[in-house]
């Protein structure tokens, strides 16, 4: 029965050949045996299952990073556990119920937008495995995607178009992220000769209303941009609505490119012009570096190169003039 058990579980140092190896496993399918994974992770003080934490389950743009996270804890043997409820967050009832009754191995973990890394990091401390996406947290690996790049990307973008004068629709100031994309963004527009007017650059943050207020804010200048670059896909989604509202069209008026690419940017009116991010290589990407600190591997900052961000060119943006 030992070798059975060690065959079943998945152990390489059983030394039984692959044709007897193959032999338990037909006979455990006509049998309908199940592997008892509650006795087994008691004996091994695993449970094969990572948890994924998300501020918002409901977002469009988590859709490919939940699957590349999935993908790579099936290749490896794992279950993923998705968190929806706020209360996930570090701080909460229910976070602290995950990490200290033992439910997962790991965790990987978006933490909400303008979250402080050194608070987080007392909270979470080292009771679990831990890699953050977007934001590094002092003492845990993190795993990002190349946001000046992208940023850097969209001015070019317009600045190929003839604009001139490029607003950005930023995201809080207190998000890394968002300081990694405005950082693209001045890079971009100082290295084609733009206008960097400082009253260009709003931080307003990353959902629909942020987008709204940030146009709202920019069309008011006495000289407004005719070209903006939106930090997110879901702000651009309501600066849309926004330039619409106050009558400006888009792109005859104002040409808008945004970061992230979904479902949603193909469908708005205008569609979206974006920078498509490799959001299922960071969740691929996060759970190997989850294993490597569960292995007992060093802190690491790991960047996602590859694919490199992608220009998705749609209806939002045009030509200066044309």
């Amino acid at each position: 029965m030992s070798a059975v058990s060690r065959v079943l579980s998945g152990d390489p140092a059983a030394r039984l050949s692959e044709a007897t190896r193959e032999r338990v496993r037909q006979a455990a399918v006509e049998v309908g045996y199940h592997p008892n994974f509650a006795g087994r992770a008691l004996k091994l003080a695993r449970t094969d299952v990572i948890a994924l934490i998300v501020p918002d389950v409901t977002n469009a743009l988590f859709s490919m990073l939940v699957q590349g996270v999935e993908d790579e804890a099936v290749a490896r043997g794992c279950v993923m556990l998705l968190a929806r409820s706020e209360d996930m967050q570090p701080g909460g009832t229910m976070f602290d119920r995950l990490v200290g009754e033992g439910r997962v191995d790991g965790i990987v973990l978006q933490p909400r937008d303008g979250t402080d890394p050194a608070e987080l990091a007392e909270t979470v401390g080292m009771r679990a495995p831990l890699v953050t996406i977007h934001q590094p947290i002092p003492g845990a690996s993190s795993v990002v995607v190349p946001d000046a790049l992208a940023t850097r990307t969209a001015v070019e973008h317009l600045a190929s178009a003839g604009h001139r004068r490029i607003g950005f629709a930023g995201g809080l100031a207190a998000s890394p992220s968002a300081r990694r994309r405005a950082e693209g963004f001045r890079e971009a527009v100082a290295r084609a000769g733009l206008d960097d007017d400082p009253a260009l650059m709003t931080w307003r943050g990353y959902q629909e209303g942020d987008g709204r207020a940030a146009v709202a804010e920019l069309l008011a200048l006495p000289e407004p941009p005719t070209g903006l670059v939106v930090a997110n896909v879901n702000a651009a989604v309501g600066a849309l609505a926004q330039a619409r509202t106050q009558g400006r069209a888009v792109p005859e008026d104002l040409s808008v490119v945004a970061v992230h690419d979904a479902k949603t940017a193909e469908h708005t009116w205008p569609p979206l012009t974006c920078v498509r991010m490799p959001l299922y290589e960071l969740g691929r990407a996060a759970v190997a570096a989850l294993f490597d600190v569960i292995a007992g591997g060093p802190v690491e900052r790991r960047a996602v190169e590859s694919p490199p961000p992608e220009l998705v060119v749609r209806e939002s943006t045009a030509v200066r003039g044309s």
